[in-house]
Parts: C-alpha cells; sequence; structure tokens
C-alpha cells in the first residue's frame, strides 16, 4: 500500500511539526542565492546542525538549532530563530536568524 498524505510525506520534504529541510532553511535565510548551491554546501560538508556535521539536503532543522555554516571566505555560526513559509526579502530573511558574535581580537589576545 502507498504512503498516506502525511507530513511527514510531503513532496517539499517539509513537516507540520516546526521543521523544515536543512537546504530550504539555508535558501530561505539567503544565506547563498540558489537552493542547489545550499544542497552542495551541505553534501560537501561545510554544514554543521548542534555541531554534528550533516551531509543530508534533507536533514531537518527547528527553531533552537545551531548551525556552522563553513560559506566562502567566512565562516558563520547562527541560531535559527523561526521558519519561515517561503522566502522573503533580505529584511524578511534577517528575522529566521541570529548570528553568534565572534570574539573581539582584544578578548582573544588576554
Amino acid at each position: 500500500m502507498g504512503r498516506r498524505g502525511t507530513a511527514a510525506s510531503r513532496s517539499d520534504g517539509d513537516s507540520d511539526d516546526g521543521t523544515i529541510r536543512l537546504d530550504k532553511w539555508i535558501w530561505f535565510a539567503r544565506f547563498q542565492r540558489a537552493r542547489e548551491t545550499c544542497q552542495d554546501l551541505i553534501r560537501k560538508g561545510h554544514v554543521r546542525v548542534n555541531r554534528r556535521k550533516v551531509t543530508q539536503p534533507g536533514a531537518s532543522v527547528r527553531a533552537g538549532d545551531v548551525l556552522t555554516l563553513a560559506l566562502p571566505g567566512r565562516t558563520l555560526l547562527v541560531e535559527v530563530l523561526m521558519i519561515a513559509a517561503k522566502r522573503g526579502s533580505v529584511e524578511e530573511a534577517s528575522t529566521l536568524y541570529r548570528i553568534f558574535d565572534p570574539p573581539s581580537s582584544a578578548m582573544a589576545e588576554e
């Protein structure tokens, strides 16, 4: 028998339990311009979710998760604050996360 139309079997990989596919969240948050680039970033092992390396673009993330994104030229540590239903403007995207500030150079010298 086939699977019924449950949240876990939706074609876009999202569910109704407050989670979203990792590649979609990164794209919605505008860390990359194309969703395919987000998927490549994840497959190459450049993303961690709560300190664990993730290589599956369909991995789930939810509010409260902490992501480490090794982007070209910089590494960011971000907390997922919200899950969006669609990709919005830059202003809307900036409400989805909080970037942890790196330690200042003065603190690093002490």
